[in-house]
């Protein structure tokens, strides 16, 4: 039983892991987005980004062809609009793959906590 409320420990801190990178995966998605809809139209975009915490600056975004994305463990890549765009929407169906995955080993494991506390 104390076996099983280990897994299931690291199981909930897995979801709330990737509860809080989907919204961001979307997030940047969004930004993809908006930049692939104003490409072409010659107008600038207009963005607050946050410098440090709580300290946040604006900028003005010219037509651009390409977008930086951080990887992880101090990496960024450049990349075209449509190759973060794919690159992103991948990511974001794996994230929500591995979430339903994890929410059906979460239903098992407390089925199996039930049956042993039985």
């Amino acid at each position: 039983l104390q076996q099983y409320k280990v897994v299931e420990m690291k199981l909930l801190a897995q979801q709330r892991e990737l509860q809080a990178k989907i919204p961001d995966i979307e997030k940047c998605l969004e930004v993809v987005a908006t930049l692939q809809a104003k490409k072409g139209t010659g107008e600038e975009l207009i963005a607050d980004f946050e410098v440090s915490e709580g300290i946040y600056s604006r900028a003005s975004i010219e037509e651009t062809d390409s977008v930086c994305l951080w990887l992880g463990a101090n990496v960024m890549l450049e990349y075209s609009l449509e190759e973060a765009t794919a690159l992103l929407q991948k990511n974001l169906d794996n994230a929500r793959a591995s979430l339903e995955v994890l929410v059906a080993d979460l239903l098992f494991l407390r089925d199996q906590t039930t049956i042993t506390q039985v």
